[in-house]
């Protein structure tokens, strides 16, 4: 998508960040991608071998650039993880592929970078207990799907109830909202959760999932949160973030706005937000 080349451009011409503030992905190794997906899958994703069954439920036929694209995607993730234990947050410039679940693909997601980047920091002994925090539109289906059953690895998601997926899995926490939803309600539950849930479960990681598809102008999402609205959400996350000391790893997840200057604008919202909150 056009967004991912926009983004780190605004970014730079907005004088937010310099060129020495990115890091390069390489192609991450299979046997790290097996933490959080099936074997099998992996396997078959990685050789090209997918049935057209699954192709089709990931929307996309299948290529060898597609395929080293999430496997960039999910090293990137796994790089800015190291980055926000040392600053205490930090940023994939794409990612939060949150619909591919351990076993299938789904929705344009191939491999779910956050998923596999969480299950390598538990295994790495660099966090025990981690929160999934998911603020996309849509359920983050094949987060839930990966980490149903994991004691360590919470789920939330906040999303449209009666929006993609149709079938919803299972998170931890699930907080399905109507359609309509505006500023002032949306923002109440994400704090309350956010108030709720850290102390409860005192996580030393937070992923955080930050797609703008919940503003009114977007074409899929059915909220109706304006752009200042997003960027309080985003705010919600990074100040409850910082006053526990939790590190904070950010992936962009959706934005389908008409206008793509809207869709870029929120998601570097989330960047302004980080910057202002953690004193960059």
């Amino acid at each position: 998508m056009m967004k991912y080349e926009l983004i780190p451009a605004q970014l730079l011409y907005e004088g937010l960040v310099n060129l020495s503030n990115f890091m390069e992905p390489t192609l991450v190794d299979r046997e790290i991608v097996y933490l959080a997906h099936d074997k099998a899958y992996v396997d078959a994703l990685l050789d090209l071998r997918l049935d057209p069954k699954m192709q089709r439920r990931i929307g996309f036929p299948m290529s060898k650039d597609l395929v080293e694209r999430e496997l960039y995607l999910i090293d990137g993730t796994i790089q800015a993880c190291a980055a926000a234990r040392e600053y205490g947050v930090a940023f994939n410039t794409a990612g939060g592929t949150h619909h591919a679940g351990r076993d299938f693909g789904e929705g344009f997601c191939l491999l779910n970078d956050q998923a596999v980047a969480a299950a390598y920091l538990y295994a790495q002994g660099w966090a025990k207990k981690i929160l999934m925090i998911d603020l996309d539109v849509h359920q983050g289906n094949g987060t839930a799907h990966i980490f149903e059953d994991h004691p360590d690895i919470i789920t939330l998601s906040i999303h449209g109830e009666k929006n993609f997926p149709f079938k919803k899995e299972r998170s931890h926490v699930d907080l399905g909202l109507p359609e309509g939803m505006g500023d002032e309600d949306y923002l109440a539950v994400v704090q309350e959760q956010l108030e709720t849930l850290l102390p409860a479960i005192n996580p030393d990681f937070v992923f955080y999932q930050a797609g703008v598809d919940v503003l009114a102008t977007d074409k899929l999402g059915k909220f109706k949160l304006t752009i200042d609205g997003c960027k309080r959400r985003d705010e919600l996350v990074f100040e409850a973030c910082k006053r526990r000391a939790i590190p904070v790893e950010v992936s962009m997840g959706g934005g389908y706005s008409a206008q793509i200057k809207d869709i870029v604008n929120a998601h570097v919202n989330t960047y302004r937000a980080a910057i202002a909150i953690y004193d960059f």
